[in-house]
């Protein structure tokens, strides 16, 4: 599924990376810990996650994930939607918990 479908089916927020709405989504991982995620995310997965530091980028990036979704509302640093602008990492945004968004991902077809 591309993560332009996602982003609409979920009503997400495009905080940066508009570039990327057009990568194949493969899978997902659910974490707050950037060791957790570090550990168990996948190439062309999404990270669903209530951080928003510039370390979620760099995360992302070695990982070469599809993007990070941000929940709760939760703020992310301008850092942090800087960098991802300029790596091309889409930060996506929903006042959903991070529980909601991945039983909503799952139903979806979205699997790890």
């Amino acid at each position: 599924m591309k993560l332009r479908q996602i982003v609409d089916i979920l009503s997400l927020t495009v905080m940066a990376g508009h570039a990327g709405l057009d990568t194949e989504v493969t899978g997902g991982y659910a974490a707050d810990l950037v060791s957790c995620a570090m550990a168990g995310a996948q190439k062309d997965g999404l990270w669903v996650t209530l951080q928003g530091h510039l370390n979620i980028v760099a995360v992302a990036s070695l990982l070469d994930l599809a993007a990070i979704i941000v929940t709760e509302n939760k703020v992310v640093e301008p850092e942090a939607l800087a960098k991802a602008n300029e790596e091309g990492i889409p930060i996506l945004a929903t006042p959903r918990t991070t529980f909601e968004v991945v039983g909503r991902l799952w139903e979806m077809g979205v699997r790890t």
